[in-house]
């Protein structure tokens, strides 16, 4: 995986996060469900790309 692969993930995960915790505090479950969403898009990219490495090594 590379490092630019890495960052726009672990980018989108933060960004999912700030997003649930600005719904929950405001008290919308639409943008808190967004964020969620968010942070398991990144965290399946993350291990598709870890699955790709696993073959090329």
């Amino acid at each position: 995986m590379s490092a630019i692969d890495k960052a726009k993930n672990k980018g989108q995960e933060l960004g999912g996060k700030a997003k649930e915790a600005v719904g929950n505090v405001t008290g919308d479950k639409s943008t808190e469900n967004e964020g969620k969403g968010d942070q398991v898009k990144s965290n399946l990219k993350d291990a598709g790309e870890k699955i790709k490495d696993a073959f090329k090594d």
